[in-house]
């Protein structure tokens, strides 16, 4: 029975989430163009072109991947809070975990569906070429260093008003993205945001991918520092959640 109610449940996220066109712009449009105004139309005098528009490619697909964890997550979640949603949830026979379970699905395929599409369109406008195990390994970890940004979403979805929530999560997602090295290379920075900058999250979610195409495996301090990050604010949004039902119950 529970499996059953598992995959309807999956089922309805993944339907929801098609129909978003936040989805698209947000996870989809921005970053290819992005992609491609930086590799085709800027100079950036990177002296390895072929390199630059590997490593960008990977800075625009995390960057894709942590905008849907961050907002588009922890938006639907204030959404359905406020108009009811996960109050009615609770009287019916699904689990909450089974509810959450979907979330969790329907977030990790438009996730895998983001990869798929902007790695396919740097193929399609660079031509950028790398062996299967690269692409792979650097999907693969994508996925799986999203996690902490997924949990940022849900510490996101605790607010209690969409306006509040948009706001924080779109400043949390640009500052992110631009400490992290996301949008253009760390050096840039002034020294001093370097420095903060290479203990962010964000950083450390490009940083795997960027040494992937190198050839390299991801560094251990990001491996370290990503758990730990995942760990921190799983704990923060389990007290959020746990307080709120508390006080409605």
């Amino acid at each position: 029975m529970k499996g059953k109610l598992a995959v309807l449940q999956c089922k309805m996220e993944l339907l929801r989430i098609i129909r978003n066109p936040y989805f698209i712009f947000w996870s989809l449009a921005m970053p290819i163009m992005f992609y491609f105004i930086f590799t085709r139309v800027v100079n950036t005098g990177a002296p390895d072109a072929v390199l630059w528009q590997a490593h960008y490619l990977i800075s625009m697909t995390t960057f894709s991947v942590m905008g849907s964890a961050i907002m588009s997550l922890g938006i639907r979640l204030v959404q359905e809070r406020t108009l009811g949603w996960s109050v009615y949830m609770r009287v019916t026979p699904l689990p909450e975990s089974i509810y959450f379970f979907g979330k969790m699905f329907g977030q990790s395929v438009m996730h895998l569906l983001s990869i798929i599409v902007i790695f396919t369109a740097g193929y399609l406008i660079n031509g950028v070429q790398l062996p299967a195990w690269q692409w792979i390994a650097s999907g693969l970890w994508i996925m799986l260093a999203s996690l902490p940004f997924m949990a940022v979403g849900t510490l996101v979805g605790s607010m209690k008003r969409v306006e509040t929530a948009s706001g924080v999560s779109n400043g949390a997602y640009l500052v992110l993205a631009l400490m992290g090295g996301m949008w253009m290379p760390m050096e840039i920075l002034p020294s001093f945001l370097q420095a903060i900058g290479k203990w962010l999250p964000s950083y450390h979610f490009a940083s795997g991918g960027w040494e992937i195409i190198r050839g390299n495996m991801p560094e251990l301090i990001s491996v370290i520092l990503l758990a730990g990050y995942l760990a921190l604010f799983m704990v923060i949004s389990t007290y959020i959640r746990k307080k709120q039902q508390a006080t409605l119950g």
